[in-house]
């Protein structure tokens, strides 16, 4: 079975996000997780719907069945047939409003006016509002179409190529092309409507039975417009718009616009300064990197260097005390290997002074010979040295 072509867009936010919040932490909510099929979505629409607002009336504050009953149909993901069956079923106006509901949010802005136009002179009637105020069916499916606002909250915004076909086909059928008000499309702040809660915290309150501590002054503080009065009128056959006496309803549709246009741009404001705030938080957590890597280069860089200045200091001892070690070797190979003196004049006389004892004891042995001339037994010579050389013996010596 074919699905209905979508605008791509998740369910969970086709609906603004105080109201959407509100629909999941909603005990009704939780108690349609027992509806398994589109048939009993449908029978509890005709049992518990009597208004399609996204807020409940009076002081509940909470989501509408209906808004309940359509977040349930966004989960299941309706089929072409299924919508056909819903915007024709006859058993309750509300039935076909949820279906029309349902496309407004979901279907692809280009397909609209195609699921539209057959309903849009469509003459039943109904109240869409908890105000019990009645329109028709096509009255209400054109507003669907024209307007930005559906009571109290946003709808998706349809692109302006698109809108301005809707604009010149309604004009083809001689309709009006501007929002009636039987959606509240202009009632945004309304006292007349489901009041929206002033904030997040407001509307979380709701869930659990709590009262925010400031939302009196928040709903004091908030400006409130009131809508153009309108009717239907059954013998005329059209809408019958009544003007505000303050201001006209132009003027109001444009101021409504301008504060649309101002909101969307406080929109884009914020999202940007969040993503300033993150890209600072990564510039910061860059630094604080950096300055990390940095603190330990240094480390590394300081215990490097102070490790070789301890090596260098260490390889200059070992220098010098190798080289003390090599001096005092070698002063002891020199005195080693230092030569013995020769043996010069002074040895000459030692020799010189033994040889004069031993020939002193030599004439105390045999005598002076000195005197003995004609002694033949002993002669005596001198030679070319100067010493006294004594011969022993003779002719006697025997």
């Amino acid at each position: 079975m074919a699905e209905i072509q979508t605008n791509g867009r998740a369910y969970e936010s086709l609906l603004e996000k105080v109201l959407s919040m509100n629909i999941l932490s909603s005990d009704y909510f939780k108690e349609l997780y027992g509806l398994k099929t589109y048939h009993e979505v449908i029978d509890e629409i005709y049992n518990q719907v009597n208004h399609v607002e996204p807020w409940m009336g009076g002081n509940c504050r909470g989501p509408s069945t209906a808004y309940c009953l359509l977040y349930k149909f966004f989960t299941m993901k309706l089929t072409v047939k299924q919508m056909h069956g819903l915007l024709k079923h006859t058993d309750s106006p509300y039935i076909r409003a949820v279906g029309f509901l349902y496309l407004r949010y979901v279907a692809d802005p280009k397909t609209l006016w195609t699921w539209y136009e057959p309903y849009i002179k469509d003459d039943e009637e109904f109240s869409p509002g908890s105000n019990g105020r009645m329109t028709t069916m096509g009255v209400y499916v054109r507003d669907l179409l024209l307007g930005l606002y559906y009571f109290d909250t946003l709808f998706p915004r349809v692109p302006v190529p698109v809108m301005r076909l809707i604009v010149s086909n309604l004009e083809k059928m001689n309709l009006p092309t501007k929002p009636s008000g039987s959606t509240g499309d202009m009632t945004r702040g309304s006292e007349d409507t489901a009041r929206r809660p002033p904030s997040v915290k407001a509307s979380l309150s709701v869930s659990f039975g709590q009262r925010a501590p400031h939302r009196a002054s928040t709903r004091g503080s908030s400006p409130v417009r009131r809508p153009p009065a309108s009717s239907y009128d059954r013998n005329g056959g059209d809408e019958v718009q009544q003007r505000s006496p303050r201001r006209s309803q132009s003027r109001d549709y444009y101021s409504d616009r301008d504060s649309d246009r101002q909101r969307e741009r406080e929109r884009d404001n914020d999202r940007e300064r969040d993503r300033d705030r993150e890209r600072e938080r990564d510039r910061y957590r860059e630094r604080e990197r950096d300055y990390g890597n940095d603190r330990r280069s240094r480390r590394d860089y300081e215990s490097r260097s102070k490790r070789s200045d301890y090596e260098d200091d260490r390889s200059r001892r070992h220098d010098r005390r190798s080289r003390s070690r090599s001096r005092s070797r070698s002063r002891s190979v020199q005195i080693e290997r230092e030569p013995t003196p020769k043996r010069d004049g002074s040895n000459k006389e030692k020799s010189a002074v033994t040889v004069n004892r031993n020939l002193a004891k030599l004439k105390d042995l045999y005598g002076d010979a000195s005197n003995q001339k004609g002694d033949e037994g002993i002669g005596t010579r001198r030679d070319s040295s100067s010493e006294e050389v004594i011969k022993l013996g003779g002719s006697s010596w025997r």
